[in-house]
Formats: structure tokens, C-alpha cells, sequence
């Protein structure tokens, strides 16, 4: 079977993301990897401590080889407007955890509020990437 288990977000600064990530987030390093042969390169993944199956890849936006300087600088631009993608975080009380993030430093753009599938919050990491912070409705029985 194929499971998801890794996803890639791009980071303007690593060590900053991974402040972000563990100190805010309470999540915890799963890999904290440099390659000699590869200059510049650092494989770091964080992850929720109850998914212990599923990491973050906090991802430096490369330059050549990897991507032209154009391609890298558009990259950059989209993450600074926001656009660069997000990720959907699920909680079992919105308002206490939105409460909890804000006591630990994390700044949101929404705070919780009434949606047609749950309660829901939006916040960014220091690189611009989106997070909505949702607690689920109950799905009424058929």
C-alpha cells in the first residue's frame, strides 16, 4: 500500500523554520541531515509527536542546479504573497488550541470562527506558508 508520509514546504531560513516548528508547534525533529557531497543541502523534517509516521520537510528554496535563479526568485515571491500552498492542521478544540499557539508566540491572520465544516483558524510560518487550524463538525448519520 502507498501512504503518504513526507511532505515538502519551501523556508526561506531553515534554522528559523525549525524554531518555528518545534518551539510554536511543539513538534519535534525527525531528521536533521547534511550531505558532504552536496553543498548547501540539509535534509530537516519535523512532525506532530502523535504522528510519529508523517514529517514536514523544511525545505530551502536551491538554486542551480535544481532551479534557475528566476525560477527560485518566483518561488520566493509566491511564498512572500502567501501562495506558495498550505497545510490543513486538524485539533479536537480550535479555540484552545488557537489559544495555545497565540500563548507561544504564533501569529494568525483569523482567529477561530464558525465554518459549514467545523470551526476554523488561519495563521502563516515565517516563510509565508498558510495553515488553517480546523476542528471538524460532526458528520450527521445517514
Amino acid at each position: 500500500m502507498i501512504k503518504l508520509a513526507t511532505v515538502n514546504v519551501w523556508v526561506h531560513d531553515q534554522e528559523e523554520a525549525l524554531a518555528f516548528y518545534t518551539e510554536k508547534l511543539g513538534w519535534e525533529v525527525r531528521a536533521d541531515v547534511s550531505l558532504p557531497e552536496i553543498p548547501d543541502f540539509r535534509w530537516l523534517t519535523v512532525g506532530p509527536p502523535s504522528q510519529p509516521d508523517i514529517s514536514l520537510v523544511l525545505m530551502a528554496v536551491p538554486g542551480p542546479p535544481v532551479f534557475e535563479e528566476d525560477t527560485r526568485q518566483k518561488i520566493l515571491d509566491l511564498m512572500a504573497r502567501g501562495a506558495a500552498g498550505g497545510l490543513f492542521l486538524e485539533t479536537e478544540d480550535c479555540r484552545a488550541s488557537y489559544e495555545e499557539l497565540k500563548a507561544r508566540g504564533v501569529e494568525f491572520s483569523e482567529e477561530p470562527s464558525e465554518r459549514p465544516y467545523g470551526v476554523d483558524a488561519a495563521f502563516h510560518d515565517p516563510s509565508g506558508n498558510n495553515f488553517r487550524l480546523v476542528q471538524q463538525a460532526p458528520v450527521p448519520a445517514s
